[in-house]
């Protein structure tokens, strides 16, 4: 069975390539450990880092404009300047905004809508054939995202990683048994997905996953904790 790293448990060679990146104090850390955690709690969205919002005015137009949300989960908003937007709900997040601008303005009436959740989506890459983003579904396993990319390649190996960052930004690696997900879906093989996870299908076996999610991280993917990767 396939199984995924705590946050502590990730190898050294693997925290050594992605902490020169990722740069977050331990605030940081625990904070957007907060913000995943209000985000996977209920059915109800909440704001996460990396999420672009649609801020509007009616009766103020000038103050209407397109943010989006720093990993540190605030928002710079003009003449008010930094507000909290991480784990609020787009409602919320207006109730918030009003309040700060009814200081400058007699009725803010703000309303805010997600333009864009890179945040809800998960990535896979490799030997598929259309290697890209894709939405995250509710239940979604590995081998329902490798499907979303087009199925694999003639040139798959039977072996696929899958990369997960801790709430610092680590990256850490498991294996998936293609073969065994397919088969055998009682093994367990077919991980339930979460946000922000990458699926690397290699073309060939995979001696040592801490080497290849290093490789990979190294050559391929800059490492930026809750921004979510451009392919």
């Amino acid at each position: 069975m396939a199984t995924i790293p705590a946050c502590s448990a990730n190898s050294d060679k693997v925290n050594a390539v992605a902490a020169d990146d990722s740069k977050l104090s331990p605030e940081e850390c625990a904070e957007n450990a907060y913000l995943v955690h209000a985000s996977s709690n209920d059915r109800v969205y909440h704001i996460e880092p990396g999420d672009k919002l649609d801020v509007d005015s009616y009766l103020n137009p000038e103050f209407s404009q397109e943010v989006t949300v720093r990993p540190d989960g605030m928002i710079t908003m003009r003449l008010v300047g930094a507000v909290r937007a991480g784990g609020l709900t787009p409602q919320d997040l207006a109730t918030a905004l009003n309040v700060a601008y009814s200081k400058e303005l007699r009725r803010p009436d703000m309303t805010v809508s997600v333009a864009k959740m890179p945040s809800r989506e998960v990535y896979v890459q490799g030997q598929v054939n259309k290697p890209g983003g894709f939405p995250l579904e509710p239940g979604m396993t590995a081998l329902q995202a490798i499907a979303d990319a087009g199925g694999l390649t003639d040139k798959a190996g039977d072996k696929a990683v899958l990369i997960r960052r801790d709430a610092c930004g680590i990256p850490g690696g498991s294996p998936i048994d293609l073969s065994k997900a397919t088969d055998n879906p009682a093994t367990g093989e077919d991980l339930a997905l979460e946000s922000r996870d990458i699926i690397v299908v290699p073309r060939s076996r995979i001696a040592n996953v801490d080497e290849f999610v290093e490789q990979y991280i190294r050559d391929i993917l800059p490492v930026q904790p809750y921004i979510s990767p451009t392919f």
